[in-house]
């Protein structure tokens, strides 16, 4: 499995949010590309990033910062947040993105995704992000109706090769993830699934890879990284 560490920017800085709560933000990096070329100078083959303002504007906020961390880092990012329109997409992969995740547009607007499922193949991730088993939308500050795992199922049928589902309840927390929810979600697709939300401790990443379905491909792992609760290295080795 793929270690994914997080980077999600607002204000220009890295920050993390506990089960995406905007109001419970704890500040780590004034400048994300520090937080970038730490975790790849410590082995990360993949980073994620999250514009936490764009998710929350509808729009791209901070192209400028996720630019300066695709010029420094070796590794490959994905970028997230408020990439709800073909423009938006354009301008995280200009800005150096390899992949671009969806989430509310994806959603909501099946023309959209279909254009950009044949535009960018599998450089489109669609996030599935759910609150008590339901999908969360408009930068989980909207409680949506759909089961996520009715959402992952259909989407796929779509044609989406690549989920990122978070369990926003545990997200933040460090308490360990929604392995059951994570494992109903990734049995209903073929595709590959990326869990995020609640990994605290190396045994976490050692469940993750041990107990869940072969199509769960990585792990996405902030806050006990930026507290040192382990090293990327480490969180490699246990996902391995």
């Amino acid at each position: 499995m793929i270690l994914y560490p997080a980077i999600d920017i607002r204000g220009g800085g890295a920050v993390r949010l506990t089960q995406g709560d905007y109001e419970r933000e704890t500040p780590y990096d004034a400048d994300p590309v520090d937080a970038a070329k730490r975790w790849a100078g410590e082995g990360a083959r993949y980073l994620h990033v999250v514009d936490l303002d764009g998710a929350k504007a509808g729009s791209p906020q901070n192209l400028d910062v996720i630019e300066r961390i695709a010029a420094a880092v070796p590794c490959p990012i994905q970028v997230g947040g408020g990439l709800r329109d073909s423009r938006a997409v354009k301008q995280a992969l200009d800005a150096g993105a390899e992949r671009v995740v969806l989430g509310t547009a994806a959603l909501r607007d099946p023309e959209f995704l279909d254009a950009m499922l044949a535009s960018h193949g599998d450089r489109v991730v669609v996030s599935v992000d759910a609150r008590d088993g339901r999908v969360a939308l408009e930068g989980w500050t909207e409680a949506g109706k759909e089961g996520a795992v009715e959402v992952v199922e259909a989407l796929s049928n779509r044609g989406v090769v690549r989920f990122l589902c978070t369990a926003i309840e545990v997200d933040g927390t460090m308490e360990g993830p929604a392995t059951d929810q994570l494992t109903e979600i990734a049995n209903a697709t073929e595709a590959q699934v990326i869990a995020s939300g609640g990994v605290g401790e190396l045994a976490h990443l050692t469940s993750l890879s041990s107990n869940t379905p072969a199509n769960v491909e990585g792990a996405i792992v902030g806050r006990a990284l930026y507290e040192r609760k382990f090293t990327v290295s480490q969180a490699i080795a246990a996902l391995s």
